[in-house]
């Protein structure tokens, strides 16, 4: 029997043009767009569909983006009745999971994304943090070079663990400089530093995640009606009290994208919708295990042929 789990992109899955066919196609998809208009204030769709690339990558523009792409795609899909019993999203795509499961409107989580990427682009000044992919290590070995570094050269920590093989690590310029030549030295086969603006998911985040605390706490979160586990614990939300919680610690704590996965494998998901922009958790997931089944949608083509092929 197929058990399935619908997840969502974080930052990174970005492109100008994303969702355009779900705009011009349905009625539903429109309403989100201009619903994030409304909400923001300015023309959110435009910078959707036409960027500049540029302006799509900063992060308090990105974040309420992607969030209004992946709700414009799930409000069409939502018609087919065929309900997950689980939902999830990497980062930022947690938010997009929360508002899908009817934890909060989304109004309210478009704004609180915008105040989010406002915060965490604002708490480094650019150019004093960064963060760097480590391929080809364990946890362990990733979190030992991290130690590492941090007593050599400055602040490093394990920010993302996507998948076997690929965490992802964040700290002071500095230490992700040094980090890369010290990288042969260890378990690591390859570091590659990322075009990111700031450390996310690292404790130079914390006064980002006090900030957005504030925001949270005016915010009456309901109890997601759908199974939605945290990026901070690999746990389900079981209330809408824990929340704004686990979503204050998410800005600065790693993302445990790995154990996630696989506590929906563990409860019988076995097969994957990556809802949104590009293919980063379906590959995240292959990686994880590759027995199960994947399926993108990202534009109307790939929506049809899991309509077709999930019997909805």
């Amino acid at each position: 029997m197929n058990k399935t789990a619908f997840v969502f992109p974080g930052q990174g899955a970005q492109y100008a043009g994303m969702g355009k066919d779900f705009y011009h196609n349905f009625k539903e998809s429109r309403e989100i767009f201009n619903r994030a208009n409304e909400a923001l204030g300015f023309d959110i769709t435009k910078l959707c569909f036409e960027g500049p690339e540029e302006n799509l990558s900063i992060t308090k523009i990105t974040q309420p983006a992607l969030l209004t792409v992946c709700m414009a795609i799930y409000e069409v899909l939502k018609k087919s009745q065929n309900y997950p019993v689980a939902m999830g999203g990497l980062s930022l795509g947690e938010y997009s999971a929360l508002t899908a499961a009817g934890a909060m409107d989304f109004e309210t989580a478009v704004k609180l994304v915008y105040k989010r990427g406002s915060y965490m682009q604002n708490t480094v000044p650019v150019g004093e943090g960064g963060m760097l992919a480590l391929l080809g290590c364990s946890d362990e070995d990733a979190i030992a070079f991290c130690e590492e570094i941090t007593n050599k050269y400055g602040l490093l920590e394990p920010a993302n663990f996507n998948c076997p093989g690929q965490i992802v690590a964040g700290g002071k310029s500095k230490a992700i400089n040094m980090a890369l030549n010290e990288a042969p030295r260890f378990n690591v086969k390859r570091a590659v530093k990322l075009k990111v603006s700031a450390p996310f998911h690292t404790s130079m985040l914390k006064p980002a995640g006090k900030k957005l605390k504030e925001d949270l706490d005016e915010i009456k979160f309901k109890k997601p009606e759908n199974n939605v586990v945290s990026n901070v614990d690999s746990s389900y939300y079981e209330t809408g009290e824990v929340i704004a919680d686990k979503l204050e610690k998410q800005v600065y704590n790693p993302v445990r994208w790995e154990a996630c996965v696989r506590r929906m494998i563990a409860d019988g998901v076995n097969t994957f919708v990556e809802i949104g922009p590009g293919r980063t958790l379906s590959a995240f997931i292959k990686k994880i295990d590759r027995n199960v089944k994947i399926f993108n949608i990202e534009n109307i083509q790939e929506l049809n042929s899991y309509l077709q092929l999930a019997g909805a």
